[in-house]
């Protein structure tokens, strides 16, 4: 067994692997009972002469690739949301090149599930900004989505959150959005954990009665609406707002911190999922999908389970921070050769942070091979000191 030196509670302490790599395999997504989509992270280029702060740099042969080993675990293609650091250091330009690039590599395929975010991140929050100027922006952004053949997920828009004055203001917006697009779309409610610039949305504050201006939108335009990914970091509210919803639209679990139980569901329904950290737990989400599609819970929670702890500790406060979990742990796996992020985002989290999810990973097996992710943290380790 492998033993690394890691850093725990201000100490260096030795730490013995012991988990067994959840084994790679292509599934099929018709095998699985959910509908399950992994919101996607971009590869940045490190030998970009760039300034990172300012200039996103993708590697694009590395981004797509990692959408195509997805969908070939059966896992559908959330793009160009905020796993991919949108308007958090990806700009509306690159988020709509990858958007493009992303639909014309599913179109090459027969089994590629992609839906594409858009919003109005191009748009900065101002005095300026009216309830119109978010509409035309919603609409650009829509318009070039739909041009390129793709389905939408609606993000929360920072700008009608600064801008509303009230549920009213929401209800305009998206009364006017849904009665336009093309096809039925999946409408993301980002909490203010995520993005604190989304504190309020719906015109309240307090989540419960958010969640009724949110409701009366969708039974407005129930035609208009696959479903509703919530990501609130909380199963009672997601659960409550699921068995609200009109008949036939889905509720998305974003829940990364109790989505094994919501996605396997009680006597009264399931959650589909769309979730952050299936980017990183890729290949125990298709092998615990595939394995209640065979009605098997016991299997399904043995493989999920034990990836819950490693999410939570990625996503814990500061969640929008994230993303530096994410993509240390395709590091980690060898799906990229650098730990360099858009932004530079790779400086959001502390080493012991980084040390506690290698730990984690271990146990929750999805540490594709333990000896490269071991050499791998060794270099981390080696750059912070440790040696």
């Amino acid at each position: 067994m492998t033993t690394i030196n890691l850093p725990l509670d201000g100490k260096i302490v030795p730490y013995t692997l012991t988990g067994t790599p959840i084994a790679l395999a292509k599934r099929d997504a018709k095998a699985f009972p959910r509908i399950a989509y992994a919101a996607a992270h971009v590869v940045a280029d490190p030998l970009a002469d760039n300034d990172p702060w300012l200039t996103p740099a993708i590697d694009w042969e590395r981004t797509l690739a990692f959408r195509h080993r997805l969908w070939d675990l059966g896992l559908g293609v959330a793009e160009a949301m905020d796993t991919a650091q949108r308007g958090m250091g990806l700009g509306w330009p690159e988020a709509r090149d990858l958007i493009r690039r992303a639909l014309a590599e599913a179109a090459g395929r027969k089994d590629a599930l992609i839906a594409c975010g858009a919003g109005t991140d191009h748009l900065t929050p101002g005095p300026d900004v009216t309830v119109d100027t978010i509409l035309r922006a919603y609409e650009e952004q829509i318009e070039t989505v739909e041009a390129a053949g793709g389905r939408i997920i609606l993000m929360a828009s920072r700008a009608l959150a600064a801008a509303a004055k009230g549920p009213d203001d929401y209800i305009r917006v998206y009364d006017r959005i849904l009665r336009q697009v093309k096809e039925p779309v999946i409408i993301h409610w980002l909490g203010e954990m995520f993005d604190p610039a989304l504190e309020g949305y719906w015109g309240n504050s307090d989540h419960i009665q958010a969640m009724s201006t949110c409701l009366e939108v969708i039974e407005a335009h129930a035609d208009k609406v696959d479903g509703i990914k919530i990501s609130l970091l909380s199963k009672e509210k997601e659960v409550a707002m699921r068995r609200r919803l009109p008949k036939g639209v889905r509720m998305y679990t974003g829940d990364d911190f109790n989505y094994a139980e919501l996605i396997a569901g009680d006597e009264a329904g399931h959650s589909d999922a769309l979730l952050g950290i299936f980017d990183a737990i890729a290949p125990a989400a298709s092998a615990a999908l595939e394995a209640l599609g065979r009605k098997s819970n016991h299997e399904f929670f043995d493989l999920l389970e034990p990836t819950v702890p490693l999410s939570r500790h990625i996503f814990k406060a500061p969640t929008r921070f994230y993303k530096t979990g994410v993509v240390f742990l395709a590091y980690l796996n060898g799906l990229q050769d650098h730990f360099v992020m858009v932004g530079g985002q790779q400086s959001t989290r502390s080493l012991t942070h980084l040390a506690e999810l290698f730990r984690l990973a271990d146990k929750a097996r999805v540490l594709a091979d333990p000896e490269l992710a071991t050499t791998r943290m060794k270099q981390v380790l080696a750059v912070h000191g440790v040696n």
